[in-house]
């Protein structure tokens, strides 16, 4: 099985060239980079997102919510509503039991109501398949294309937050037999708790030009798209980027690097450069861990968009370290 995100190229052909009619109440529609869409409600500007979930298989549903939820956040959202789609490989009540119960605990943790949906068996899937729908309201949405030159980069809590979980739960043998003690498994565990950026996207979506959530390919790829989106070049000094000691731990042991995989749990935002360390200030208030990672800079020309780390430039779309784990 390869899994990978589609080129930027391949989706402005293929997808973001074909959406339809046009709608003037359309206010941020399809983009690469962007979390989600803005459309306008009477009067009401309302977040609108969706994304399937499919290789976490112990926490697949708690996950869900979480990324689905945190994609109308890194807007400026509030997600409210929820639409869920449970695909099955067999007719098996207890998996779906577990599935809905996750679904039902975590909406509820995060005040979203679930509002419908669509539940089968797909005769071929290998595991379950869960796509979900969020919405919710915004005063000031927040795109992923508004990076400006001059901006600095803060990326909240680290890198591999959601991997860490993955990794904890469905390769805990794994990690037993890679010599990773039992306390830093539970612990690592742990970060489920730690996948929701609503509340650092309370804090910041008043003054960021641009967030988005890191999620298949990590940090890095999550600022490759933010700055793809923002058509600037994003400097990033990869020592700065905060990796906490059980993502590093369960990372090594399974031989992938923290900034390439899943990543959500993180949120990347650009703030003006004289609003950072006011804005450090008032996530660390929140108790929010947050970091300048990196400054926007205006590119020399079309060629110099993308990331540059550690010297090494990034302008296309990074493999998620992941995949290979599910071969």
């Amino acid at each position: 099985m390869y899994v990978s995100k589609l080129s930027p190229a391949d989706l402005d052909r293929y997808v973001f060239s074909r959406t339809g009619a046009s709608n003037d109440d359309l206010l941020v529609g399809a983009g690469y980079g962007e979390d989600a869409a803005a459309v306008r409600i009477d009067g009401t500007t309302m977040v609108v997102s969706t994304d399937p979930i499919s290789l976490a298989a112990e926490r697949i549903g708690t996950l869900g919510v979480a990324i689905a939820s945190n994609d109308v956040a890194a807007c400026g959202g509030v997600p409210e509503y929820l639409v869920s789609t449970v695909l099955l490989p067999e007719p098996d009540v207890s998996l779906l039991d577990e599935i809905t119960a996750q679904l039902d605990a975590e909406a509820k943790r995060l005040g979203i109501c679930i509002v419908g949906g669509h539940t089968e068996t797909i005769a071929g899937l290998a595991r379950p398949l869960l796509s979900l729908t969020c919405m919710g309201p915004t005063d000031r949405y927040v795109p992923t294309g508004g990076a400006e030159p001059g901006d600095a980069v803060i990326l909240t809590k680290g890198a591999g937050i959601e991997a860490t979980a993955v990794l904890a739960t469905d390769f805990r043998d794994a990690l037993e037999s890679n010599g990773v003690d039992p306390e830093t498994i539970d612990r690592a565990a742990g970060f489920f708790d730690d996948v929701s950026v609503l509340p650092e996207s309370a804090v910041l979506a008043p003054v960021a030009t641009a967030m988005h959530d890191p999620t298949e390919g990590g940090v890095l790829n999550g600022l490759v798209e933010l700055a793809c989106a923002s058509s600037v070049r994003i400097d990033v000094d990869e020592g700065d980027v905060p990796v906490p000691p059980a993502t590093r731990a369960v990372c090594a042991a399974m031989d992938v690097d923290p900034l390439r995989v899943l990543g959500s749990g993180a949120l990347l935002a650009t703030v003006p450069g004289d609003a950072a360390a006011e804005t450090l200030d008032a996530l660390a208030a929140e108790g929010i861990d947050a970091t300048a990672i990196g400054t926007v800079a205006e590119p020399a020309g079309e060629d110099d968009v993308g990331v540059v780390s550690d010297g090494e430039r990034f302008v296309d779309g990074v493999r998620d370290d992941m995949y290979d784990l599910w071969e």
